[in-house]
């Protein structure tokens, strides 16, 4: 049982549509964040600055795809950043926006999380369907 700070950390598609998705609770965002970068078939993943860790950044590109994420101020080392590719990180932000339209998704009314999972499946469903 997680509470009312469950956090919901997911990956999709170029199109915006749910590919896959973590329900880490009360944990800050990195925290297992690895089985979501487990081998699969993407060029490249746009995330914030939250994921801007060395070894999310390391697994990404051993997997020969790209790490288009913002760097955070107090990094000693800088990358190239393609800050125009960042742009289309809207499409994840405005997944989030419809999942919240769904007020049991919103409002976080399911008492595990396993059951809150099954009802972001169901409600990614319902917004693929539109």
């Amino acid at each position: 049982m997680t509470g009312w700070s469950t956090k919901i950390i997911a990956i999709t598609d170029a199109l915006g549509n749910l590919v896959r998705t973590l329900i880490p609770g009360q944990h800050y965002d990195t925290v297992g964040v690895a089985p979501l970068l487990e081998p699969a078939d993407f060029k490249g993943i746009l995330a914030d600055k939250a994921f801007d860790v060395h070894w999310i950044v390391d697994t990404i590109r051993a997997q020969g795809a790209c790490a288009v994420i913002p760097q955070r101020r107090n990094r000693l080392e800088r990358r190239p950043f393609d800050g125009s590719l960042f742009k289309a990180r809207h499409l994840i932000e405005n997944f989030f926006c419809k999942l919240k339209e769904f007020k049991r998704i919103a409002m976080r009314s399911d008492k595990t999380d396993r059951s809150f999972a099954a009802m972001i499946h169901l409600v990614a469903a319902v917004i693929n369907s539109r």
